[in-house]
């Protein structure tokens, strides 16, 4: 069986052509890219994929943890084939997103929790800006 359709079954997703197509791309390598990438380059290679295709697809993937979902701000979102803890650096000036290894962050005592909830991790975006 075709290992990315074997990895949609395992994730609980329902392999259609569509998502197939999707979830090849997405895969293919770690890689950040927002939705509208995904678009372009899933319609370069294929027929036709909706929009609203696309946006839903990533987020069942997302929500079916397949892949992460990285919120940079309100208009700025990355999807991340790297579902390992990690953390990330984002170049403001450039768009680009790259991934840091969680031993290159020191972090310190966490704070208290509030009641009746449990950690679910620890997301670091740190931005930069090329010189001038």
């Amino acid at each position: 069986m075709d290992q990315i359709k074997q990895q949609l079954l395992e994730h609980d997703i329902r392999p259609t052509s569509q998502r197939l197509t999707i979830a090849r791309l997405l895969l293919a390598k770690p890689q950040h890219l927002c939705a509208d990438e995904v678009l372009k380059r899933v319609n370069q290679q294929t027929n036709l994929v909706s929009k609203a295709t696309v946006y839903n697809t990533l987020n069942l993937f997302v929500e079916k943890e397949l892949i992460r979902e990285v919120i940079i701000d309100s208009g700025r979102v990355f999807y991340d084939s790297n579902t390992w803890a990690h953390h990330h650096i984002y170049n403001e000036d450039t768009g680009q997103l790259h991934d840091i290894d969680t031993s290159e962050v020191q972090l310190g005592d966490m704070p208290r929790l509030p009641s009746g909830t449990i950690g679910m991790g620890v997301d670091v975006i740190i931005r930069v800006r090329n010189k001038r």
